[in-house]
């Protein structure tokens, strides 16, 4: 009889009290927002599933432009502060090209024809115009200490911004929409067909980002030279041409959002990038700074999260909707720093 041979089993060493504390409070919070989000459930699934609609439009929008900042990022390591004011002179520059040149002011086919044009000239503009802001102004200062081109970054916010206060001037401006209006409804849950749109546009254009940079010989220069730029030269990838490639994708990708931005909520403000920026910054850094998956993701759950905390039954309101979604950041970089799907790396 052949004896039976055990495998020796790991012994896993007995968790610090601080990493029982940890995932102690990490499983209460959990707890807590499921609680939260079945009750809402419970007391008036219609509103809900509304408010969850109304939450992943927005989540599309902060999906485009965090993509910006997260490619960026993961090239040269930086994070680009301009790239919210650009998809604000997105917003002015599809009003202006759609309504002031073409002069379309209600929805038909011509004018649907108009808008996809509109579409591209817009992406069009903000990526060369972001290819130009990266030649100008963060070239020469790759090797410089990391916080020169940081504040050149907070410097080239303010100068966009100010472009966009000649140009749309101090208060809100309204625009007409050339969308179809109207909506389908599934029970008590209304869809609006701008919604659709913006999905119906918005995710091929995450698709094609995602095969560009893993499958296209130009997406694999962009992560080698993420990776090391010296090396990237001996091989013979022009890294000036990379970067200023990766600044025209995040570019196109902040005009493509502020198209849709300016259709679907018909007004622009000079100021809007600050606060869009930042919350697509906050995207970002959710999901995992520099993976474009994360970035994504990001946006959605911050657009899925303001959406029910304004439109839900049990949620705080529209006042307090930057508090809760900033708390959670915060909550996530306690107990995971890296975000979402970032991975940790050493220096």
């Amino acid at each position: 009889m052949t004896p039976t041979t055990l495998a020796p089993t790991a012994i896993r060493p007995p968790l610090s009290r601080r990493a029982v504390i940890e995932r102690s409070a990490a499983t209460l919070i959990l707890v807590t927002v499921a609680i939260w989000l079945l009750a809402n459930v419970v007391e008036s699934p219609g509103q809900f599933f509304s408010a969850a609609v109304a939450g992943l439009n927005n989540g599309a929008l902060y999906a485009l432009i965090a993509l910006g900042y997260t490619m960026v990022y993961g090239i040269i390591q930086l994070i680009n502060f301009a790239h919210g004011d650009l998809f604000m002179l997105g917003t002015l520059f599809s009003g202006f090209l759609l309504t002031t040149v073409m002069g379309q002011r209600e929805s038909n086919v011509v004018a649907w024809l108009l808008f996809l044009v509109t579409l591209l000239a817009t992406m069009a503009f903000c990526g060369t115009l972001n290819v130009m802001i990266e030649f100008l102004a963060y070239r020469r200062l790759r090797r410089a200490p990391r916080l020169a081109p940081l504040i050149t970054a907070v410097g080239m916010s303010f100068v966009l911004q100010q472009i966009g206060l000649l140009w749309n001037g101090s208060g809100q401006r309204q625009w007409p929409s050339v969308l179809p209006s109207g909506a389908i409804h599934l029970g008590a849950v209304q869809i609006d067909y701008k919604f659709l749109i913006i999905i119906v546009l918005t995710v091929p254009l995450l698709l094609l980002m995602s095969w560009l940079v893993t499958r296209t010989k130009q997406g694999k220069a962009m992560r080698a030279t993420s990776q090391d730029q010296d090396a990237s030269r001996l091989m013979g990838i022009s890294v000036n041409s990379t970067i200023s490639f990766t600044f025209l994708l995040g570019g196109a990708l902040a005009g493509a959002a502020g198209v849709m931005y300016q259709q679907t909520i018909a007004s622009t403000r000079f100021d809007l990038g600050f606060q869009l920026g930042l919350i697509a910054f906050t995207a970002a850094v959710l999901g995992g700074i520099g993976n474009l998956t994360g970035a994504v993701l990001g946006g959605v759950l911050i657009g899925l999260i303001q959406g029910i905390n304004d439109g839900a039954p049990y949620g705080l309101g529209q006042k307090w909707s930057q508090t809760v979604v900033f708390s959670i950041l915060i909550l996530l970089m306690v107990f995971r720093p890296d975000g979402l799907l970032g991975r940790a790396t050493g220096e």
